[in-house]
């Protein structure tokens, strides 16, 4: 099964051996074999995705209210349940804990033919067997990535920086156990029983939640700093940044990447200088790195293609749920190994590639010069910020489908995106003010989020309306106006929106960001005052669009706001009036908030 979609002819990135630990063993053949054939089977869930978790914890919450209510189980212990399911996923090795504990609860509360509860029985042992069977796979892929490295072992760099990994989950958890301990213990004076049982249960839940991320960040920064703080074994591999931004890893002789052994989401650290900037002039540095990867991201998604593949050393042993540092070769260096391998190949005035960082030889690494590099050779050091996860052959399946699609979907896109640019000289001929607004289609969203909220909470009574009604409607205030009446004017000094609070003004000479990429139209200024960019999103249909020869409105905008940006002659001779501009859209959040307050009092 093949996963290589690159361009034929791409060379191999070679790492300079002056970076290679002594001895530092290759992962391959049979060595490998073994570590991918201690993978969990298929059916047990490794790869964790937040929609996965969010529809995991609300059927686990709609079993615990059913508990709490019909059975009188304690919030507390009920909550277990839905907490359970998310850590099949998110932690299996709480679920050594849970699962007896869970076991014992129904059993207490059970009768003598319960036929739910014996179902819950059944569901319970059985996500507490996969986590066993994930656990299992874990030790035994360690094992052998172990046995791999043949015993050699090395200080990871010191470019790898400081330890940061875990401190937003740990940051995450702290807050969400907070939020929920305040809301179980204002739910618990409530006077309606159920309602109570159910905040309440809802309450424990979050805590539950808060402490499944402070385990988790803490448990990553244990094994980082542990990584970092004794030798790890070292294993030589191969690498490429894949189309999703992970880092996909090959065994050492997949030269032609046909089939990666596991993903992990790395990050090179920089030493920047941040403190000593002028304020405004690191706020313009962020924008125009904000971009910059923008732009990155729309070009590897009309590519649809990783990055080269390049050699790289393993410090740690992978195996899922492991942490990493991967010293690997730069995308765009060249050496003299480099020009050799790819047989003359022009070298000559590719410089550094941007974002890499010059090192020194890490602990027990060969002498510079011993593999034909010079002694100023560079590498990159990245570190793990998220768990390896392996890849089964079926993940590998859904990789090659899902890179597919992307490409079909960016064809799609570039297609109308020329369709949209087609005849816009023709269109602008007037010189007078040009004004973009919110049409149907941002209309007709605006409707189906209010239907929805109004279906989920106005059917419920006591505080099952009104905390996630009061929550939806302040989010609804924040959103919804700018969504319906958005407008865009552009006059001879550069283009105005409005806003909640007021309109906001990019001339023309600081226009540094036009594009509608899916369904997204976003627009930024390069002067850091203006804050930050403006966006508007609706849904998109690429395929429905191509075969009825439709273009999308934020398409045709960016078309003529691009067009005017790069002709001046093409831009309005006159200026716009202050009306013509739009105003402030608060008035029109107000009126919405206080008819959302009325139907949430007045609706039986």
């Amino acid at each position: 099964m093949s996963t290589n979609i690159e361009s034929p002819g791409r060379p191999l990135r070679r790492l300079p051996e002056s970076a290679v630990p002594e001895g530092c063993p290759d992962w391959s053949g049979e060595k490998a074999r073994l570590w991918a054939r201690a993978q969990p089977p298929v059916w047990v869930p490794v790869r964790m995705r937040a929609l996965h978790l969010l529809a995991l914890a609300m059927v686990g919450l709609t079993a615990g209210f059913w508990l709490a209510n019909s059975r009188d189980v304690p919030p507390a212990l009920a909550a277990l349940v839905p907490l359970h399911l998310v850590w099949t996923l998110a932690r299996p090795e709480a679920l050594r804990v849970s699962g007896p504990l869970l076991t014992l609860v129904l059993a207490w509360y059970s009768g003598t033919h319960d036929l739910p509860i014996l179902v819950g029985f059944l569901l319970v042992n059985a996500a507490w067997a996969l986590a066993e069977f994930r656990m299992s796979a874990r030790r035994t892929q360690r094992m052998w990535a172990v046995s791999a490295a043949e015993g050699v072992t090395a200080v990871v760099p010191e470019g790898v920086g400081p330890l940061r990994r875990g401190r937003f989950l740990i940051a995450v958890g702290l807050v969400l156990a907070a939020l929920g301990g305040a809301f179980v213990l204002v739910a618990s004076g409530w006077d309606a029983p159920t309602d109570r049982r159910e905040a309440v249960l809802a309450g424990w839940f979050t805590v539950g939640w808060g402490l499944t991320a402070l385990a988790s960040g803490r448990l990553a920064r244990r094994r980082a700093a542990g990584l970092r703080g004794a030798p790890a074994p070292v294993l030589r591999v191969l690498v490429r940044d894949g189309v999703n931004g992970d880092v996909e890893v090959f065994t050492a002789d997949d030269v032609a990447a046909l089939r990666p052994m596991f993903t992990v989401t790395a990050e090179e650290w920089y030493d920047d200088d941040d403190d000593e900037e002028d304020e405004e002039a690191r706020l313009l540095k962020e924008k125009e790195l904000e971009a910059l990867l923008d732009s990155l991201d729309a070009d590897a998604d009309e590519a649809a293609q990783p990055g080269p593949l390049r050699e790289a050393v393993l410090y740690g042993a992978p195996y899922d749920g492991g942490e990493l540092v991967i010293v690997s070769a730069p995308e765009d260096a060249r050496n003299g190994a480099d020009a050799e391998e790819t047989q003359g190949e022009d070298a000559q005035g590719e410089g550094e590639g941007e974002g890499e960082s010059r090192q020194e030889a890490p602990e027990g690494a060969r002498e510079p010069g011993s593999g034909g590099g010079s002694g100023d050779e560079e590498f990159v050091v990245e570190s793990s910020m998220a768990p390896v996860r392996a890849l089964s052959e079926r993940a590998v399946r859904l990789r090659i489908a899902a890179e597919k699609s992307r490409a079909r979907r960016a064809a799609v896109y570039a297609d109308r995106r020329a369709a949209a640019a087609d005849g816009i000289t023709e269109r602008l001929t007037s010189r007078a003010v040009r004004r973009w607004r919110a049409g149907w289609l941002d209309r007709s969203v605006c409707l189906v989020v209010v239907l929805w909220a109004a279906l989920m909470v106005l059917g419920e009574a006591g505080g099952w309306r009104y905390v996630p009604g009061v929550l939806l409607g302040f989010i609804g205030v924040l959103l919804l106006p700018r969504m319906a009446a958005w407008r865009i004017t552009a006059d001879r000094d550069g283009l105005w929106f409005n806003g909640l609070r007021g309109v906001r003004h990019i001339e023309w000479d600081h226009l540094m960001t036009v594009r509608c990429e899916g369904g997204e139209l976003k627009l930024d200024s390069r002067r850091p005052r203006f804050g930050s960019a403006w966006t508007a999103l609706a849904p998109r249909w690429g395929r429905l669009e191509r075969r009825f020869g439709l273009v999308h409105p934020y398409e045709r905008t960016a078309a003529e706001i691009t067009a005017m940006w790069q002709d001046p002659a093409l831009r309005p001779t006159e200026a716009s009036g202050e009306r013509e501009r739009g105003r402030a859209l608060w008035p029109l959040g107000v009126v919405l908030g206080l008819v959302w307050v009325a139907a949430l009092v007045l609706v039986p």
